[in-house]
């Protein structure tokens, strides 16, 4: 199966939110769709639909449904009614900051829109399409700015890269990937080496298939065998997403990351972070801060109706790991690749 229109994993339409469900690829590419506020909920908490942007505008819309669904004309109720559905949309998945930043932006348009709740419920809307096309943007721009921040080099660039952070993970283009479709566009690019990222295989499944749909040559590998291939001199960069950022450029990413970023050093390979400056949390200063999201053991002793491991095993299933700042060659957002401790200092001017 292959298909070769452009990736939009989050689609107002008809008055409802069709998800492509990632949970179905790559056998399956269909969607889902979302007409009431806990049903997005259970879709971001299932990852039906997933990617820190893609959450975060999915949980826009959420909000909106949500909003639609309060059967009040009383601006004071239907603001307390609305907080609960906040508070459901929060509670889906800890780490991604992106999930927190969207549900603050629309709660605060609710509560500054001057005007009858039909007023508040129309300006919901126009917001939540408003997050929804700026992050397509925001890839774009990530794109452009990862090919400056790219090795220079003679040679076309070999990319590894760890999860999906492509189309699928954003509201359209992506960000690690989108600097991989960049790259690939201007031909600065031979092939994209992807992590199957264990246990939810995401590199394997999402990523190879967005390659494929593209013609971007891609080459699966294990997790375990990424070092082997940077000394093998296979590898030129390493470019990953993010789900949250610390100030202090501390990057909290898909487990698995981490022991990418030690190998890149090991190696002298840059190791790169794409994601939107929402990404980065300036409330907590360091990673050690970052909420990480514990998931179902059965992800890792299930594969399909397949089980891996005898009876008795014990499990620790942590969804993210975070990368030292330290580790980071840069911090690739889009007004530019900053170095990690440069973070807050562009947060701080823009402020001013």
């Amino acid at each position: 199966m292959t298909q070769n229109n452009p990736v939009y994993p989050v689609i107002w339409h008809n008055d409802s939110v069709s998800l492509i469900d990632q949970t179905r690829l790559p056998g399956e590419y269909s969607f889902v769709e979302i007409s009431r506020s806990a049903d997005m909920a259970q879709a971001i908490k299932t990852m039906i639909v997933r990617g820190a942007p893609a959450i975060g505008v999915a949980a826009a819309y959420g909000m909106y449904l949500g909003a639609r669904e309060i059967a009040t004309e009383n601006r004071d109720e239907f603001l307390r009614c609305l907080e609960q559905v906040a508070e459901m949309l929060r509670a889906t998945r800890p780490t991604a900051v992106n999930l927190f930043w969207a549900i603050s932006r629309m709660m605060k348009v609710a509560y500054e829109t001057i005007g009858t709740v039909e007023d508040i419920q129309k300006v919901m809307l126009q917001t939540a399409q408003a997050i929804n096309s700026e992050d397509i943007q925001t890839c774009l721009a990530i794109g452009d700015h990862g090919l400056k921040a790219l090795p220079q080099t003679p040679e076309k660039l070999t990319i590894l890269t760890h999860c999906n952070a492509g189309a699928l993970a954003t509201a359209g283009y992506g960000t690690a990937l989108g600097v991989v479709r960049s790259a690939w566009s201007e031909g600065r690019l031979t092939r994209v080496f992807a992590d199957e990222t264990r246990p939810r295989l995401q590199g394997a499944k999402l990523t190879a298939w967005e390659c494929v749909q593209e013609g971007i040559p891609v080459t699966v590998i294990t997790d375990s065998m990424a070092a082997h291939c940077m000394k093998q001199g296979l590898i030129h960069a390493v470019v990953v997403g993010a789900d949250r950022i610390a100030a202090n450029g501390d990057s909290a990413n898909k487990i698995g990351t981490y022991h990418l970023a030690i190998a890149a050093q090991y190696h002298n390979i840059p190791f790169f972070v794409a994601a939107p400056l929402s990404t980065v949390d300036f409330n907590i200063s360091d990673g050690s801060q970052i909420p990480i999201e514990e998931r179902n053991p059965e992800e890792i002793y299930h594969v399909g109706e397949a089980t891996l491991t005898p009876l008795g095993a014990e499990f620790y299933n942590p969804a993210f790991d975070v990368t030292p700042a330290e580790l980071i060659t840069a911090i690739i957002t889009e007004h530019g690749a900053f170095a990690p401790g440069e973070l807050k200092d562009f947060q701080e001017k823009q402020v001013n």
